[in-house]
């Protein structure tokens, strides 16, 4: 255990002398300031890191994760990286990214009590409800699964765009564009679901705010 952790900290030795090597100033112009075009909202799990599937560097994306890479308006959390991230770094793009195989879907779709995680599992199974005619028809437990994690996703998408936080930068014209990804852990490429919201218009007009 000792020697794993502290393989830890030799790693970020040996990373902090590669970049150097690269760019003597690399941390100089990182430390200055971030301007990321993107917000990136995932799943906790820790095989799915945005910088490396997207093959991009510190600095370019702003991240939120939590379990299943849910928009929950109650969490003031994840509102306050939207908030963040809309309002002071002015991002053009929001990615909600789920992947298949995810484990809060699957704990979702069972009957089981887990504890305290019940209660946010409880938001998927929401998202099940809303599509249990599709979902139920698929008689295979891994495409059914599979599925949902594609619904959920688009799911959360709706929900950022339901947010004063999204409406209001519409209103001031910020261009900002929100999207549902799904990455695949058995190949590593990412699927885009087309789910691609530009302004109030492509809401439902009962969650259009004046």
């Amino acid at each position: 255990m000792e020697k794993s952790y502290n393989q830890l900290l030799e790693n970020n030795r040996k990373w902090v002398a590669d970049q150097l090597s690269l760019d003597p100033t690399y941390f100089q112009k990182l430390a200055n300031s971030q301007h990321p075009e993107y917000l990136w909202i995932g799943c906790s799990d820790s095989r799915v890191p945005a910088n490396q599937i997207t093959g991009t560097l510190p600095g370019d994306i702003f991240v939120h994760r939590n379990i299943a890479n849910m928009v929950i308006h109650s969490d003031m959390n994840m509102l306050s990286v939207l908030s963040y991230a809309v309002e002071v770094l002015k991002v053009k793009h929001i990615i909600v990214c789920g992947h298949y195989g995810c484990g809060g879907v699957l704990a979702a779709m069972e009957n089981k009590q887990f504890g305290l995680i019940d209660n946010w599992l409880r938001h998927i199974k929401d998202v099940y409800r809303l599509h249990f005619k599709e979902l139920d028809a698929l008689k295979d437990t891994k495409l059914r699964a599979d599925r949902l994690v594609e619904l959920n996703v688009i799911e959360q998408v709706q929900d950022l765009g339901k947010t004063s936080i999204v409406q209001n930068a519409w209103k001031r014209e910020q261009p900002l564009h929100l999207h549902g990804w799904v990455y695949d852990v058995k190949d590593g490429l990412i699927k885009d679901l087309g789910v691609n919201f530009k302004g109030t218009n492509d809401l439902h007009s009962v969650f259009h705010l004046d």
